[in-house]
């Protein structure tokens, strides 16, 4: 399973953008799958996919993330191995294309979960990444939307095209999850925030049981929305503690951590999420989420 994003979305239903967004997860997924049915394990899909949808500027995470109150791009990212409880994250970088494979270098490469800013910047230095230049990240609609929002007085969330700022919005994360044949679960999320927001923040994205969770014993869970209400709730590990608590299957708890969210907070966004047998579930209090997802091995579905 991969998601883009969640919002109101109304602006993309009926127009080339819609078909631009389905078309790139529709590819995404199926390149997953087929990550695992050439003998890649589920991290290798998770990564694989994560790293493609950073890639495409439509998506706010990489190239095309949106812009803070400096205009820069800070980008978070994580990335989890169900396996082990294995995980590794990144917040507040900079000049890395992808952020999600600098999240796996922290989990294979040192003895952390997460590095910040200049220090994950340093590390990615001594693992021989690449830097990309600023430049590389922007595109137009960004920085008109930086512009917006510095109008405004305000942060604004990516592709929030409204003075109200509750549902005409997009909330701009990537994430995917996996299963692979041999039953292991995995995860990664991925973000550039939300706009003209200040410098260091980080949202829910890089935060393990918030933005993303794995463990081959219950599920894995990417999560897009107002990260701070996914910190306050720490969803995606509630999503897990459903099931192993409560014996939930993947519709069963992601429906239980929608409503849990929606009663303490009355939180924005979405969940993807795939429990241990394979089964798939999605579940957003926006008026949509794109995701897109394969089902055991079935038909490719892509939804708004």
């Amino acid at each position: 399973m991969v998601h883009g994003g969640a919002g109101a979305l109304d602006n993309v239903r009926d127009n080339k953008t819609a078909l631009r967004y389905l078309e790139s997860i529709r590819t995404i997924v199926e390149h997953g799958r087929n990550v695992m049915e050439l003998g890649g394990s589920a991290l290798q899909a998770v990564e694989a996919c994560a790293s493609l949808l950073e890639d495409d500027p439509v998506f706010n995470a990489g190239c095309g993330s949106v812009l803070n109150e400096n205009g820069k791009v800070e980008l978070d990212a994580a990335i989890m191995d169900g396996r082990d409880l294995s995980a590794g994250a990144v917040a507040a970088v900079g000049n890395i294309a992808n952020p999600v494979q600098l999240a796996r270098l922290v989990m294979t490469k040192s003895e952390h979960v997460m590095l910040i800013s200049e220090g994950a910047m340093r590390f990615a230095d001594h693992c021989g990444m690449e830097r990309v230049p600023e430049d590389y990240f922007y595109t137009p609609d960004r920085v008109e939307q930086l512009h917006q929002a510095r109008l405004r007085h305000k942060v604004m969330l990516d592709h929030d095209d409204s003075d109200d700022d509750s549902e005409d919005q997009k909330y701009g994360t990537i994430g995917a999850i996996a299963r692979d044949p041999e039953g292991n679960l995995a995860a990664a999320t991925s973000t550039g925030g939300i706009v003209n927001k200040r410098m260091g923040r980080v949202g829910d994205s890089p935060i393990v049981g918030a933005g993303v969770y794995a463990d081959n014993e219950t599920c894995a869970v990417s999560a897009t929305g107002f990260g701070e209400d996914f910190m306050r709730t720490v969803i995606s590990k509630t999503i897990s503690d459903f099931m192993l608590m409560k014996g939930m299957d993947a519709n069963q708890a992601t429906e239980a951590g929608i409503a849990y969210l929606t009663r303490k907070l009355r939180g924005r966004g979405g969940v993807i999420v795939i429990d241990q047998h394979g089964n798939c579930a999605s579940g957003f209090t926006t008026k949509k989420m794109i995701h897109g997802w394969i089902e055991k091995g079935g038909e490719t579905h892509c939804s708004f």
